[in-house]
Parts: structure tokens; C-alpha cells; sequence
């Protein structure tokens, strides 16, 4: 967050073209949607949720120090004559507006990211290496969506050097009007795979709803695509078709502008050696498995080319760490010694599944230890989902996953699919298998635990920390 205030209550008034509404203050600090955590001289946007009003929490925002609260027009009456509003005829068009309005004052590099696996911690990757470099905004966790990225675009103080957005989707049609708002000048596609099939057709279709990231770059702007990837020759096709006439492409195909030369994996971490632009370059990486590599190549590529210096950029790698849920590590304490767990509970697809039981294969275990996969099923995959549950099996035995523990009618077909000696335990949801996950937990194991968002596995997380209190394993590496 800049020093200076993000916002005067008359600019949001202009931008969003609002009525203004009691004593406001000269300045806001910044925004939020969320009367819980809402620090004091915050603006509180009242946002119509799937479950909630924001508008039934606009006194508790306030009482609990927001600066002002933007409101419906429609819905002024409810508070007090003279409460700190700004009144509006939508409060989601409002936000946008206000996003809109950040862009337009916003004169740092713009970077966006999109694909099917690899959004967060990408960003998050561009975050660490442009922040050792200048003023740097990022959206937080994966604020991806139609209130999130205006939400991330309207926090964006006028003074950044560099601003990241994560961009998501599940149908066709979400992205385009989200970029358009960003505006970036770098669109970055990780990846496309077979995702959200069920709201597809194939994998082509879901190409060209990433494609549609190309339809808000500015002019003069930048592509950055992975080569190695089935649907590079068609994404290249849309961004030219968009008029960005710059692609740059990443990956271990010989002809990638940013390539993978070399890669050696260890159980935290990946020893890179790249050609980023026509510059040699060897780091660490502070993320394990050749996914994540793949990926700090195009993160290489587009900080550079936005100005960062490339070598302290390839430093600053060494620094990252996975997301929480997305790879995040703990050690766990048991009675009798120590245990391992790798948390990607935020969700799952066979893709990111399929990197997730290769970073498990490659993790270490203590003395009499096993590598124990703890999984839900993999949602939003249509007809082809049991299948691709099924499919699993031979990456379990790839590499050589000790136990298995499985939940939810799709995963079922995994468990059906394992031989008799990997099996740990099935349960029809996360909360049923719990105890059995919890139970079988000894010192030296490795526990992967990995399911969509719907499947909850955050709970056998929870649990698992809860039973067996520890600490993070960069707490760990630093003590």
C-alpha cells in the first residue's frame, strides 16, 4: 500500500458518479468489501454476494472505523441521516468505475495473468521479483474474478511502478470484460489444459476463452505464451488477430524466446538454467517441481521486459514460496518425531493434480517414512470426469506414492483403480475421511492433501495442524 491516501472521497464521487452523504473524510486508506476485516479509514463497498447484502453490514463497517461506506441509492434510507455515504446507483458498477478510474491514473507497467493452472503463483512470483525493484500492487490471493479485479484495479495507488492481475474464468465470456478494464501491457497465458470441461466443449474452446485476455492490451503490447504448450499455435493466432503484434513465448521448445535449458528438482525447491531473451541465467527457485519452473520463465520474461533488471529479478526467486493451499509446507510434530505436510487444498484439475503427485514423488521422507497422497475429487470436469479420476492411478504409481486416501463419488474411481496395497482409506466426503487421514499419520511421512475448493479439503488440513501443531518449513530451514 502507497504512503500516500489512496483516494479522496470526491475522486471516488466523480469516478463513480455518486451523491455524497454526510461528514466524509478528506481521504480513504483503502477498500473493502469485507465488514470483518475492514481496518479503520478504509472505504466499505456493499456489495450484493451470492449468500449476503453487504448492505446489512454497512454500521458494523462503520462502527468498526471505515471512512465511508458506498452504498445503493435505493437502499439510503436504511442508515442514519447523517452516516459517511456515497450513494450510487449499483455498488458492483460503482467498483468498477472506480477501477476503470485507477487505470486511467495509472502510469506503472501493467502485467495480467490467466490459464488454466499456475495463475496465483505466478502472480505472486511477479509480485517478489518487481517489488525488490519498485513500488509494486498485486491482487491478493486469488481475487480473480468479476468483483475481484476491479476490487485489485481500484486498490492500485497512482504511484506503482508495477501492477499484477490475476484474471480468472469458468465460462466463456468472464475475461474480456475484466481486461478491458486492466488494460495490461503484458497478458500472460500459463497454460491451457482440460479444465472446467464441463462448461466446454474441448480444450480448443477453452484456449479461446483465454484468448480473450488479448482483447484489453494496450497498443504497442506484449503476449507472452508457453510454446510448449498444444494450444500455443492457436493462441498466437488470437493475440495477432487482436493486433499485438509482439509474442514472446517460454518453455523447453528450442524456439522459446525464454527457455528452459536446464532443470534440477529437489524436494523445496528447483535448480534453473534458462536463455531469458538472448541472457544465460542460473537460479534457485524457491518453489519444487518443473511446473513452477516452467512458469518463472515467463515471470523472467515479462519483468524484464517491464523494466525490472533481469539478474536481480532471477534472485529474487530464490525468495518465493508457495501460496497457502497452494503447496504451502509445515512440519508437523508428532509424539514420536516429525511428519511433512504439503497443503494444496485450494483446489485441484488433472493438471495441476498430475504436478502436485510429482512434487510428492519427489519429496523426502524421514526414516521409515512414506509419501501419502490425501485426495477429493477434481469438479467441473463434465462426462470426462470419472475418467480422468481413474487416469490418476498411473501417476500414483509414477512415483511412487506410498498410500492413498480418497473422497467424494469421483475419486471412487481412483480407489477402484489402485492396487490393494496403496489403498489408505475412502469416504464418501472430507469430513468422513478426517479421522482415518488424521489416524494414519506417522513420523517420517510426507502427506500431500489435494481437491477442488467444493471438496473441502482445507478441513483434513485444519485437522491435521490442529492434532499435530508444528511450523512452516521455511520456519523450519530458518531455525
Amino acid at each position: 500500500m502507497s504512503a500516500q491516501p489512496l483516494w479522496t472521497p470526491q475522486a471516488m464521487a466523480e469516478a463513480m458518479r455518486a451523491a455524497q452523504n454526510g461528514s466524509l473524510p478528506e481521504a480513504v486508506t483503502g477498500l473493502s468489501i469485507d465488514s470483518r476485516s475492514i481496518k479503520r479509514g478504509e472505504a466499505y463497498f456493499a456489495i450484493l454476494g451470492d449468500v449476503h447484502d453487504g448492505h446489512d453490514f454497512v454500521d458494523a463497517a462503520i462502527d468498526a472505523g471505515a471512512a465511508l461506506a458506498v452504498v445503493e441509492a435505493a437502499q439510503r434510507g436504511k442508515f442514519a441521516s447523517d452516516a459517511p455515504l456515497l450513494a450510487v446507483d449499483d455498488v458492483l458498477a460503482g467498483l468498477r468505475d472506480l477501477a476503470c478510474a485507477a487505470r486511467a491514473r495509472l502510469a506503472g507497467q501493467v502485467i495480467a495473468v490467466t490459464g488454466s493452472v499456475g495463475k496465483t503463483s505466478t502472480k505472486e512470483m511477479l509480485r517478489a521479483v518487481l517489488d525488490a525493484q519498485g513500488e509494486t500492487h498485486a491482487s491478493v490471493a486469488s481475487f480473480n474474478n468479476h468483483w475481484g479485479v476491479p476490487l485489485s484495479l481500484a486498490r492500485c495507488p497512482a504511484s506503482v511502478r508495477f501492477a499484477v492481475f490475476e484474471i480468472g474464468m469458468n465460462h466463456a465470456g468472464e475475461i474480456e470484460p475484466l481486461v478491458k478494464m486492466a488494460r495490461p501491457d503484458f497478458a500472460i497465458i500459463t497454460t491451457v489444459e482440460p479444465v472446467h470441461l464441463e462448461f466446454f466443449a474441448g480444450l480448443e474452446a477453452i484456449a479461446d476463452a483465454k484468448a480473450e485476455i488479448f482483447a484489453g492490451v494496450e497498443p504497442g503490447g506484449t503476449a507472452v505464451l508457453n510454446r510448449d504448450n498444444s494450444q500455443f499455435a492457436r493462441l498466437r493466432a488470437s493475440a495477432e488477430k487482436r493486433g499485438i503484434s509482439r509474442i514472446v513465448s517460454f518453455g523447453a521448445d528450442e524456439k522459446a524466446d525464454a527457455r528452459l535449458l536446464d532443470v534440477s528438482l529437489h524436494a523445496t525447491c528447483s535448480a534453473v538454467h534458462a536463455n531469458i531473451l538472448g541472457h544465460e541465467v542460473t537460479y534457485k527457485l524457491g518453489m519444487p517441481g518443473r511446473h513452477m519452473a516452467m512458469n518463472s520463465l515467463a515471470v523472467l520474461a515479462a519483468a524484464s521486459l517491464a523494466g525490472a533488471d533481469l539478474a536481480l529479478a532471477a534472485l529474487s526467486l530464490s525468495q518465493i514460496e508457495p501460496p497457502a493451499g497452494r503447496g504451502a509446507r509445515r512440519v508437523l510434530e508428532l509424539a514420536d518425531g516429525e511428519a511433512a505436510l504439503i497443503d494444496e487444498s485450494y483446489n485441484a484439475n488433472p493438471a495441476s493434480m498430475a504436478a502436485a503427485l510429482n512434487v510428492l514423488g519427489q519429496a523426502a521422507t524421514g526414516p521409515h517414512g512414506r509419501r501419502v497422497a490425501v485426495l477429493g475429487d477434481m469438479l467441473e470436469l463434465g462426462p470426462t470426469g470419472p475418467a480422468l479420476h481413474r487416469g490418476l492411478a498411473d501417476i500414483v504409481k509414477a512415483n511412487q506414492i506410498d498410500l492413498v486416501y480418497c473422497c467424494g463419488p469421483l475419486m471412487r474411481n481412483l480407489w477402484d483403480a489402485l492396487s490393494a496395497g496403496k489403498r489408505g482409506g475412502y469416504a464418501e466426503s472430507a469430513a468422513s475421511l478426517e479421522a482415518q487421514a488424521v489416524s494414519a499419520i506417522r513420523a517420517g511421512d510426507t502427506i500431500m492433501i489435494k481437491g477442488s475448493l467444493g471438496s473441502k479439503m482445507k478441513t483434513i488440513v485444519n485437522a491435521l495442524e490442529k492434532r499435530f501443531p508444528g511450523k512452516s518449513a521455511r520456519d523450519e530451514a530458518a531455525g
